[in-house]
């Protein structure tokens, strides 16, 4: 979770420098983002669906992953 919240303020540390030299951001638009978020959103949502709604077990994928971002946050 770390990582994510220094990406949001480095990006908006970024994003009012580039407002302050009023410069056009390289970044793509605003509607590409919230494609991209869904796409994240829907990649996330059938293992979210089988675990809580069903009541299966994570696979082994899903645990090791779970464990080495775990370990990549402290």
């Amino acid at each position: 979770m770390k990582i994510y919240l220094a990406s949001l303020i480095v990006g908006i540390v970024v994003g009012v420098i580039y407002s302050v030299v009023n410069v056009r951001s390289p970044a793509p638009p605003t509607w590409a983002l919230v494609g991209l978020f869904g796409m994240l959103i829907g990649e996330q949502l059938i293992p979210f669906v089988k675990q809580h709604v069903f009541h299966t077990p994570p696979s082994a994928e899903q645990v090791v992953q779970q464990d080495s971002s775990q370990n990549n946050m402290q």
